[in-house]
């Protein structure tokens, strides 16, 4: 396994650990909908960036494709919901639009994944 395919594992894991922390903080927090689903953004996303570097480092997908795939699964999932969660504890955003380009960016790895899955392989 290659040293990309390694970093981006070991950020999904951080990612599925942060997940489970604001599920837990969106358990105990009156009115923390946002929480949630920042929550809800990582769980998910960190285990297609993981299955995603999976596939591609067998093959079974376009390898090039499929890890920009994963690396912006991580990074749209993280901007999402960081973003949400500096709006629950702060107040306000990382930037204007930040949630709603992480999300476009996290629609986007999903096309990059399908097409990943459909490029011919060599």
């Amino acid at each position: 396994m290659s040293g990309p395919s390694r970093l981006l594992i070991g950020l999904a894991a951080i990612m599925g650990a942060c997940g489970v922390m604001l599920a837990a903080a969106a358990a105990h927090l009156p009115d923390a909908s946002r929480l949630a689903s920042a929550s809800s953004m990582l769980l998910f996303h960190a285990c297609a960036a993981i299955a995603t570097v999976s596939v591609a480092d067998r093959a079974i997908v376009h390898a090039k494709i499929g890890i920009v795939a994963a690396a912006s699964f991580v990074i749209a999932a993280s901007l999402f919901a960081g973003d949400l969660t500096l709006r629950q504890y702060a107040g306000h955003g990382l930037f204007p639009m930040a949630a709603p380009t992480g999300g476009t960016l996290l629609i986007l790895s999903w096309v990059a994944l399908a097409v990943a899955a459909m490029w011919p392989k060599r």
